[in-house]
């Protein structure tokens, strides 16, 4: 498939496009208020709690202030920790990858409470609780 011009045309009007809504101009950490700060060229700012983010949950006040700004300027790059936060996707609430939000929707589920779940933990408890395990 070769690529003509037009092509090239489209992809160049979509960078643009995309550059104008999220173009990252600094980008800091706030120890302060535990905050990632992102100023973008449109004059939007955001702050952004860190343990929302993949990859940025665990990380130390030092790792989380060495925050690289893509050339591009649509993504952000933290080098002590090998993490990526591509902006357009932060701007449509995606904080992490699928597997990632998959994983965090499941935590947030094992914690949740309801009378079913009482229920049938009571129900299991009388039965003699979880089976071991056979080694």
């Amino acid at each position: 498939m070769a690529i003509t011009e037009d092509d090239v045309s489209q992809a160049k009007a979509r960078m643009a496009c995309a550059r104008d809504r999220a173009h990252v101009v600094s980008a800091r950490y706030d120890g302060r208020a535990h905050r990632v700060i992102v100023q973008l060229r449109s004059g939007l700012e955001l702050a952004i709690p860190p343990h929302l983010v993949e990859g940025l949950s665990d990380a130390t006040p030092e790792a989380l202030a060495d925050i690289e700004v893509s050339p591009s300027g649509l993504g952000l790059h933290w080098p002590q920790l090998d993490a990526d936060l591509y902006v357009p996707a932060l701007l449509q609430g995606q904080f992490g990858s699928r597997q990632w939000r998959a994983r965090q929707l499941g935590t947030e589920g094992g914690r949740s409470r309801s009378q079913a779940k009482g229920k049938a933990s009571r129900a299991n408890g009388a039965r003699g609780g979880r089976p071991r395990k056979i080694r």
